[in-house]
């Protein structure tokens, strides 16, 4: 499973992309609807904290490796996010609330650790590669990434519970 949500860590942006290419929108699309999230995210919620947590860290490394996306300068941020989506969704798997509610504090923990690793490097390290707004514009760009996420992932685990129950 954790190469699976590699795999389309890398190739969901890469679709997200290639239609913003084709429609002019350019990278606009992938950086609204967040497709890499996806399934480092549903990894974590249906196979645990280790497998997201590897997921989470490895898909952005191989998709810059493969695609040079995300940039270099934002992939260390991109990985430290992603890495927290995966360990906190793996966290929550088998916490006895709804999916729904799971997905919406796995997105709050992962932009406050993002958030927390942007102000570590803008005020620890000095670093300029990334400034301090890019915590709120990265929010309000992926709003529909936020919104895909709240109504699928609940709707895919709950599939893929049902269908693990159905099989016992």
């Amino acid at each position: 499973m954790t190469i699976a949500a590699i795999v389309s860590a890398v190739a969901l942006p890469q679709l997200f992309h290639a239609m913003g290419a084709i429609s002019g929108l350019g990278t606009a699309l992938g950086e609204a609807f967040l497709p890499m999230h996806l399934p480092i995210i549903l990894v974590g919620l249906l196979a645990g904290p280790y497998a997201g947590a590897i997921s989470g860290l490895l898909g952005p490394v191989a998709s810059f490796a493969l695609s040079g996306m995300p940039s270099i300068a934002m992939l260390p941020f991109m990985m430290v996010e992603l890495c927290s989506y995966g360990l906190i969704s793996g966290l929550l798997r088998r916490a006895n609330i709804p999916s729904f509610a799971k997905v919406l504090l796995v997105q709050l923990g992962g932009r406050l650790v993002r958030a927390a690793a942007i102000l570590i490097a803008v005020f620890g390290f000095a670093s300029d590669s990334v400034g301090i707004a890019a915590i709120w514009t990265s929010s309000l760009t992926g709003i529909f990434g936020i919104a895909l996420q709240l109504t699928l992932l609940p709707l895919i685990v709950y599939r893929v519970e049902n269908a693990r129950k159905s099989d016992e």
